[in-house]
């Protein structure tokens, strides 16, 4: 059973910090005191603002080094070339439905896609009232999509807890993460996708060597995971997890998760410090809540101190929480840090991009958030000149 590192240790007797600097104190002891490597205070590195005026940027990714797409929450597919924003979507997706957390969510490129073009989205969409989550396939050609494929559909959703994450492995396979859509009781049973990990070849098939044969489930006893990454040059997979909320168990208890094959991580029938037989626990739990909403391996050497430390981006915490990782075991978290520069309300989406900068978007249209002159915005780390 894998070990758990609670962010707060004392939770329990404690009020949840009210302001991001308290988040940020209480992590100072931890942050980078075994790991030897710089404290972020000290890094050469600067924040540049990349696009303003956009609303919840829920996904990013590069296309090449000079075109950026990117998801905008209420169903825009938006289009940046040479650091350019173009007002017309690239594609406006209709029955995209976005009252609550759900709308136009995960996008991710096919690992061919210089050769096929192909990029690959998921959204939520009302089907006789009822809210489902699909993930389509499509060919970019530049200006416009075109051979639509439905990869997946009917995943559960609803206005919270809808996922949904893609991303595809170092194996090629495609993962989706997929929210327990409120109904917890459904959760431990491996014959439906709720609450899961989700693996699928990039036609939509499932593939021979996953756990349950004929299953697209990877993993299951998930509440709502919204971060996916593996540690450079491994199979290593982390995983990000919404905790409960008060109304489905004690706030707090938010998850960074070494998924493995055929794994049940124990929702909803451990959460937080709690452990039983057959369930994997967190490798760290986040109490007070960060919301994670996102999970990223940083692999480039442009800014070196950041080199394969794992970055999430937090709603409730307000900014991006830093991960340093024992490279001699790269399942263990030496440290965290809630990195003190990124002052810019709910951070969502975390990125590397191919000229080595760390790009994120802010989620503060979301109405929870407090707006800001020109939210939603995407901004980019770099190393200082």
């Amino acid at each position: 059973m894998l070990a758990v590192i609670f962010y707060n240790l004392s939770f329990a007797s404690c009020k949840s910090p009210s302001t991001r600097d308290e988040y940020i104190e209480k992590n100072k002891t931890s942050a980078n005191t075994e790991s030897g490597k710089s404290d972020t205070s000290e890094a050469e590195y600067e924040i540049k603002e990349v696009a303003r005026d956009l609303y919840v940027v829920w996904s990013i990714i590069f296309t090449d080094t000079d075109r950026l797409l990117f998801t905008e929450r209420n169903g825009k597919l938006r289009v940046m070339e040479n650091g350019k924003l173009i007002d017309k979507p690239l594609m406006e997706f209709e029955e995209v439905s976005s009252e609550g957390e759900e709308g136009l969510m995960g996008l991710v490129a096919d690992p061919d896609y210089k050769d096929n073009k192909f990029i690959y989205l998921s959204y939520a969409y009302s089907s006789d009232g009822d809210l489902k989550v699909k993930v389509v396939r499509f060919k970019d050609n530049g200006d416009n999509l075109s051979d639509e494929k439905i990869i997946m559909d009917n995943l559960p959703a609803e206005r919270y807890h809808a996922g949904c994450r893609l991303k595809f492995g170092p194996d090629g396979k495609l993962y989706i993460t997929a929210g327990d859509a409120g109904e917890r009781k459904l959760v431990q049973d491996i014959n439906n996708l709720y609450g899961k990990l989700l693996r699928l070849n990039a036609d939509g098939t499932v593939p021979d060597d996953n756990p349950f044969p004929g299953n697209p489930v990877w993993s299951y006893g998930h509440r709502n995971s919204q971060g996916i990454d593996w540690y450079p040059g491994t199979d290593i997979l982390f995983s990000t997890e919404h905790g409960p909320s008060g109304f489905d168990g004690p706030g707090g208890g938010d998850e960074v998760n070494i998924i493995v094959k055929g794994g049940n991580y124990g929702w909803p029938v451990v959460s937080h410090e709690e452990s039983k037989e057959g369930m994997i626990s967190p490798e760290i739990v986040f109490t007070p809540a960060i919301a994670p909403a996102s999970g990223m391996f940083y692999s480039s050497d442009s800014i070196p101190q950041f080199k394969n430390n794992y970055f999430i981006g937090c709603l409730r915490g307000s900014g991006i929480m830093r991960l340093i990782i024992d490279e001699n075991d790269k399942g263990k978290v030496l440290s965290t840090e809630l990195m003190p520069e990124v002052q810019f309300g709910r951070i969502r989406e975390v990125m590397q991009g191919p000229d080595g900068a760390i790009y994120f978007s802010t989620s503060n249209r979301d109405g929870r958030g407090s707006i800001r002159d020109g939210d939603d915005k995407i901004y980019k780390i770099v190393k200082k000149n």
